[in-house]
């Protein structure tokens, strides 16, 4: 649920004159939505509440190209809801009542062991809880799946689970607190880049906003300049970026490829209002 308004409200203020959109959001729905209009054939596993707004998330994502089989409807908790303020600059600020993400259990991914060990890809995020996130990393990674990792929202992440992740994709904010290093420019990415590299993850991609994003392996780094638009709203731009990134890396490409496919879908979702309503479809990539 957002409201665009000129400026984000501080502390006991009321700003007037707001417009109200509501659209599908979360995490993991909104990176699953960007894989299925890129193409990418994906199968979400997930919770929502058995109510008006899970039924209405798991028909849409349908029509998005999304395997919907193994969406879970939780009998105790409404579905999640993130309520977001965006300003005239496109920059945001979001609470999240997680509600029916924290229904999706260990159980659940044990569940469905046999469906993660006949995908090549996982894409993981940190809004439903950590001790799902680390069954699902156990299962895949003992099924040879490579596992993608967007820490947010920002959790500390066990260093058992780092050192199964073929890649994590931290923002600036999101590596300095798994590193404990901030993050200011390009020397400062490489070394939290480093901190995480030490903990075994195999690869690693920060996302720096409008400076584009820094690809980090074993053999060097490479730095993906990202596309000059103007921002309406960056809702959900991360999660484009994601989801567009494990479809390409699906389909074969090379990292700094699928880093390119994957910026050029961010930079078109912040064109728009929304998170699901803004991601493009592939086509729309394709002709420009």
């Amino acid at each position: 649920m957002t409201v665009c308004v000129k400026s984000i409200p501080r502390p006991g203020e009321t700003i007037g004159g707001g417009k109200f959109v509501q659209t599908n959001g979360g995490k993991g729905a909104n990176q699953a939505v960007a894989s299925g209009r890129m193409g990418g054939n994906p199968l979400f596993l997930t919770c929502v509440g058995d109510d008006a707004n899970g039924h209405a998330l798991k028909e849409q994502l349908a029509k998005d190209g999304i395997d919907t089989s193994m969406m879970k409807f939780s009998a105790t908790e409404p579905t999640g809801v993130a309520l977001i303020y965006v300003d005239e600059e496109g920059e945001n600020c979001i609470a999240v009542a997680p509600g029916a993400n924290a229904d999706l259990l260990p159980e659940d991914i044990e569940a469905a062991r046999a469906q993660i060990s006949e995908a090549e890809w996982m894409l993981l995020q940190l809004e439903i809880p950590m001790e799902t996130v680390c069954k699902a990393v156990d299962v895949a990674y003992e099924a040879g799946v490579k596992v993608i990792l967007n820490p947010a929202p920002m959790f500390p992440v066990p260093d058992e689970t780092l050192s199964k992740l073929f890649l994590i994709t931290p923002n600036e904010t999101e590596a300095e607190k798994l590193t404990g290093i901030k993050v200011d420019n390009q020397a400062d990415a490489r070394r939290a880049a480093d901190a995480l590299l030490s903990k075994g993850v195999k690869n690693v991609i920060i996302t720096m906003g409008s400076a584009g994003s820094m690809i980090f392996t074993a053999d060097g780094q490479t730095m993906i300049q990202a596309r000059k638009v103007k921002a309406t709203d960056t809702t959900g731009a991360g999660d484009a970026y994601n989801g567009a990134l494990v479809t390409g890396l699906a389909e074969g490409m090379t990292m700094e490829q699928a880093a390119e496919l994957a910026t050029a879908c961010s930079a078109i979702s912040v064109t728009r209002v929304g998170a699901q309503t803004a991601v493009p479809w592939r086509s729309e990539i394709d002709n420009n």
